[in-house]
């Protein structure tokens, strides 16, 4: 008999500021340790939930929106969609959870974020899987999400939604079937009464649109290599413009155990949706559990 898929349940926190702060909630806790997902600058819980359905079978999974994403509140001051601010968020909504150490996975920014978290609780950290980020950041893929990030089109019906979605990422992502657009499209906007709006902010590009692209961007080798106590994966979509091969190479070669994986026919970030990424993420929370 085929197990039923699990139901992500909706939990909502406070965060120090009093904002409204949204996790989805898979599984039930275990003996095993739990998987917390992060997701990318503009994007939200949502991103995980294949991933999440496949691994709530054995652990607890949970999915956090950053404050102006996905459920949870709109933030009256953009400045503070700050990665700094986020990071405190994080740290709020998982005390609040009862998680004191788990597996991260974090797409983009919220790789970012597991990196931080080094310095600020570094003891919450188990395993991590970096999906297509490290310590050096492309300015080309920078430049490229200053064009889009909240300046995004209205569609007016979901067939134009997936439109906009390949007009954005088509020429990075080559091997994605209807399915997997229509998928991503649903989770950039979502249709209310009063028509298509995104699933984030778009005030969070005056806090990233502050970012000066003509000055070099300092690099997180430090805080990457203090990940040494744990291991880590870090994939690469094949096409990204984030992520080079040169960086990622050399993050195999200064973390101890750090494999490296690429998502052929994606680019940033890989929407972790495929089998053989899922299994490769699989595989590598089971190495965890059996060390």
């Amino acid at each position: 008999m085929t197990k039923p898929t699990p139901t992500p349940i909706s939990r909502f926190y406070v965060a120090k500021d009093g904002l409204k702060l949204h996790m989805r909630d898979w599984g039930a806790p275990t003996g095993a340790l739990p998987v917390v997902c992060l997701p990318g600058l503009s994007r939200n819980a949502g991103d995980f939930d294949v991933l999440a359905a496949r691994l709530a079978a054995s652990r607890r999974v949970v999915a956090l929106d950053y404050r102006g994403r996905g459920l949870s509140g709109r933030d009256p001051d953009w400045k503070h969609y700050d990665l700094f601010v986020e990071n405190v968020d994080i740290l709020t909504v998982l005390e609040a959870a009862g998680i004191g150490a788990a597996i991260f996975v974090g797409t983009s920014r919220g790789g970012l974020h597991s990196m931080l978290l080094t310095g600020t609780r570094p003891t919450l950290l188990r395993g991590v899987v970096l999906n297509d980020v490290g310590p050096v950041l492309e300015i080309e893929g920078l430049r490229r999400i200053q064009s889009y990030v909240g300046k995004l089109p209205t569609p007016t019906s979901w067939a134009q939604a997936v439109e906009i979605a390949k007009g954005i990422m088509g020429a990075h992502f080559t091997g994605l079937s209807e399915a997997y657009w229509d998928a991503y499209a649903r989770l950039t906007f979502e249709e209310t009464a009063a028509g298509f709006v995104t699933r984030y902010d778009p005030a969070i590009m005056k806090a990233f649109g502050q970012m000066d692209l003509d000055k070099p961007i300092p690099a997180l080798w430090e805080q990457f290599e203090a990940l040494a106590p744990v291991p880590v994966l870090a994939i690469r979509g094949e096409n990204s413009d984030l992520l080079s091969p040169k960086t990622l190479a050399e993050m195999t070669q200064r973390h101890p155990d750090c494999e490296a994986f690429t998502v052929p026919g994606q680019g940033h970030a890989p929407l972790l949706m495929d089998a053989p990424t899922l299994m490769k993420i699989e595989a590598f929370i089971a190495r965890i559990d059996a060390a």
